[in-house]
């Protein structure tokens, strides 16, 4: 048997100390895994309960601070949160990219791998701590920090366990691009600005989506030592700071030397820290409106609004104490609102600067007409030029003035809505029916509040209900956008709502008549109206003078101007023209204009031209010349040229054509039943009643019908010419009595008049109102050439004039 057989006879089985000893070491490899996984389990267990029992306290995300911005982004107001901070939201991705790059170069270069904890910078921080006995660096990442800013912990070692205990529940709850967005919004910047959106806002006055390579690196230093550093305060230890984070990025090859170089020679700027307060009063509304949201953004323009509340404040002081003002401007195309002033001065006690007078209830005054106008144009009762009697008249128990109480008697349509007329547009309001006008304006936008109880009624195209600024400003905007009125919109996301208020044509003609208007204290032959946008204009005064208002419209914007005493206490002298309509051009003037500003545009469809003929209002008949006593080019609508309108009262006088039949040989009238061999028809033009003390003497003679041939029955038809002013001769001088302060005086009395009422015009002012043969009496402050006439309630009149010689 060989060796190796009697070997393994000898040995018949292996030795078992080897697997005694892999047993053991398979059983403390077994012990060993499972204590591991009872102290994973266990540090899990730990952790999921502190995670129930201290959350996170994380923002909320329904709360917190809001800005309302301008249509670029500009910040116009932010409303602090719960605790007094001014915030603005952002995203990484409305953040300069540049610094997003100092940020994490010179914060957290390994934010993007790291749990939440940096164990090399953690160790090297504490290394650090023992040698020098003090802390030289945090090693806190940028979770720390998150970390820190939501719970925020005293600077000890409980503190710093704290924190990274925090900073690892975070980078488990969150992405690290929330945990950025965390940062971004919430890092603190000096006093009560936190996060960047609100620091580059308020240090560098820009967004931070367009900082610089020297602004980004200011801002990335600026949370380690957010009181140190501020730049409004220390900007030379700023600037040290921000060469740092500049050398650091150099030399990590984050920018390129240029870059970093350029970047140095930048200077820190030192602006004073102030919190955006422009078109508060807007702001402060869609605040209100959406108390929820964190970023409103308007339609305004920044540069405008801003120039415009300093123009609207300068303005200001030049008027009377306790003041205010508003002012809108909207975009034409789009109906969005470019300027909002609610207010004179905000936040200024005496002018009651919290109250929003673009939303506030205030009689418009006369600024309603020009849509009455176009009603009635549309309603095919008058022309551009149409004849209409400025004259005392009495609407039931209304009876209107004008605001000088002088009147003009015959007057174009056009030029009685340039002149904002009282008593013709009344007239025409009459005619259309004031439920009828209110129901158009209401449907268009442009509500009218009566008071309560109170039905539609005259008074209210001189301002007897209440109307608001914004609902005007979108009213006019029709002149402009072919009869077509719209809601004004304060934010993109407003619906775009649009109602008809005239016709394409009754608009264009009606804004023709008021672009006509000139500026005051501007004649069209004397300075170049090339330069200007065209404009038109309307102004408003309301009773006792606690409203003045001006609204004009061009091609391109329509701006409405507000201004009065909040309270509605009177201010004196103060009206629409003289007021509110200098800073209503100063407004204008300041716009974007183009080409198409500055050039007439082309009337629209159904809109001609056509010469019209006064008193009888008809177009112009070569056959009948003498019908057409004057001549006037009219705008007219689908062809229709209306005829004058009717008289109201007047009982024995009769207007318009007439027809009388004359003796052919003497030319004099022939009443009914007085015959002749050579009578013929004579076609007389008469003016209306109230209209002859104004007629020129060769007028009033082409008006007349012939005198009575003799030996006729009278006809009536001298009516007119049946009272007589008693108590001075026509012609006559009068003057005060020697060594006398009191004005010279007059009594006078209408003779012929059979009880009606009179109504007595000095120089074409109402002065007065008596009965028949009672006495009028009047003084004459004023010396020169004075006319008195008399208005009987038939349509009678006389007049004469005399000389006040002192």
């Amino acid at each position: 048997m060989k060796r190796d057989e009697t070997a393994q006879l000898s040995h018949p089985h292996p030795d078992p100390l080897p697997r005694a000893g892999e047993g053991v070491k398979r059983a403390r490899l077994l012990r060993w895994a499972k204590r591991t996984g009872i102290a994973l389990a266990a540090i899990f267990v730990l952790a999921f309960v502190l995670d129930r029992l201290l959350p996170l306290p994380l923002p909320d995300a329904n709360g917190g601070s809001t800005v309302v911005l301008a249509r670029d982004g500009t910040p116009l107001r932010a409303f602090t949160d719960a605790d007094g901070a001014w915030r603005y939201p952002v995203t990484p991705d409305e953040v300069s990219p540049l610094y997003l790059q100092a940020l994490l170069t010179y914060e957290d270069r390994w934010f993007y791998w790291h749990p939440g904890v940096n164990p090399v910078a953690l160790m090297r921080a504490t290394a650090q701590l023992v040698r020098h006995g003090h802390i030289v660096s945090g090693g806190s990442t940028l979770t720390m920090q998150v970390a820190r800013i939501i719970d925020p912990q005293p600077r000890s070692v409980g503190g710093k366990l704290r924190q990274i205990l925090r900073a690892l529940q975070l980078e488990a709850h969150l992405s690290k691009r929330e945990i950025l967005t965390l940062y971004l919004n919430h890092a603190p910047f000096g006093g009560t600005i936190e996060g960047v959106e609100a620091a580059s806002w308020a240090y560098l006055g820009k967004p931070a989506s367009r900082l610089s390579h020297a602004e980004a690196a200011l801002l990335a230093v600026l949370p380690q030592s957010p009181t140190r550093l501020r730049p409004d305060r220390n900007a030379r230890a700023a600037r040290v700071a921000r060469d740092k984070v500049l050398a650091r990025m150099a030399a990590l090859h984050a920018w390129t030397l240029a870059s970093v170089r350029d970047a140095r020679i930048e200077s820190v700027a030192a602006r004073e820290l102030q919190a955006p307060l422009h078109a508060a009063l807007l702001a402060e509304r869609l605040h209100e409106a959406q108390p929820q949201a964190h970023r409103i953004t308007t339609t305004l323009d920044a540069n405008l609004q801003s120039a415009l509340e300093a123009r609207v404040a300068d303005y200001l002081g030049h008027l009377p104490a306790r003041t205010s003002a508003a002012l809108l401007v909207v975009d034409n195309a789009t109906l969005e609102a470019r300027a909002y002033v609610g207010s004179g001065a905000f936040g200024d006690a005496a002018r009651l600067g919290h109250v929003d007078m673009v939303r506030a209830w205030r009689s418009p005054g006369s600024t309603l007409k020009p849509f009455l106008y176009g009603l009635a144009l549309d309603d095919g009762l008058i022309d551009s030029q149409s004849l209409l009697i400025d004259a005392p008249q009495s609407f039931g128990t209304y009876r209107p003035g004008n605001f000088d109480m002088a009147f003009t008697g015959p007057v174009a349509a056009a030029d009685a809505l340039r002149q904002s007329l009282n008593v013709p547009a009344v007239d025409l309001l009459d005619r259309v029916g004031p439920a009828r006008f209110m129901a158009r304006l209401s449907n268009a936008g442009l509500s009218i509040r009566l008071p309560r109880g109170v039905e539609p009624n005259l008074s209210i195209i001189l301002g007897g209900g209440g109307a608001r600024l914004e609902d005007l400003a979108g009213a006019y905007t029709a002149l402009n956008r072919g009869g077509v009125a719209g809601r004004v919109r304060f934010t993109p996301a407003d619906p775009v709502v649009d109602r008809r208020v005239l016709s394409a044509g009754a608009a264009w003609i009606v804004r023709t008549m008021l672009e006509a208007n000139p500026r005051p204290g501007y004649r069209l032959d004397t300075f170049d109206p090339g330069s200007r946008p065209r404009v038109a204009w309307k102004t408003g005064t309301s009773y006792g003078y606690r409203d003045a208002w001006a609204i004009g419209t061009t091609r391109g914007y329509t701006v409405g101007v507000w201004i009065g005493r909040p309270d509605g206490t009177p201010l004196p002298g103060q009206y629409g023209a003289v007021t509110a309509l200098p800073l209503m051009f100063d407004a204008i003037d300041g716009l974007p204009r183009n080409a198409l500003a500055l050039t007439p545009s082309p009337p629209p469809a159904g809109v001609t031209q056509a010469d019209v003929c006064w008193p009888l209002g008809l177009a112009f008949d070569a056959q009948h010349p003498q019908l057409c006593q004057q001549k006037h080019t009219a705008w007219i609508l689908n062809g229709v040229i209306p005829p004058t309108l009717p008289e109201r009262d007047a009982s024995v006088w009769s207007a318009g054509l007439v027809q009388v039949r004359v003796d052919a040989r003497s030319g004099r009238r022939l009443s009914p039943g007085c015959e002749t061999s050579q009578a013929t028809t004579l076609d007389v033009a008469r003016w209306p009643a109230l209209a002859y003390p104004w007629l020129s003497p060769d007028l009033r003679r082409a008006s007349s019908v012939p005198p009575l041939q003799s030996g006729c029955a009278a006809d009536g038809m001298d009516a007119l010419q049946s009272i007589r002013i008693d108590g001075v001769a026509d012609g006559a001088a009068i003057a005060r009595a020697p060594n006398s302060s009191q004005p010279a005086a007059l009594r006078l009395r209408v003779l012929g008049a059979d009880r009606q009422r009179i109504l007595w015009l000095v120089n074409g002012k109402l002065e007065g109102e008596t009965r028949a043969a009672q006495p009028f009496e009047h003084a004459f402050a004023q010396t020169g050439e004075q006319t008195i006439t008399a208005l009987a309630a038939s349509g009678a009149y006389a007049q004469l004039r005399i000389r006040v010689l002192r």
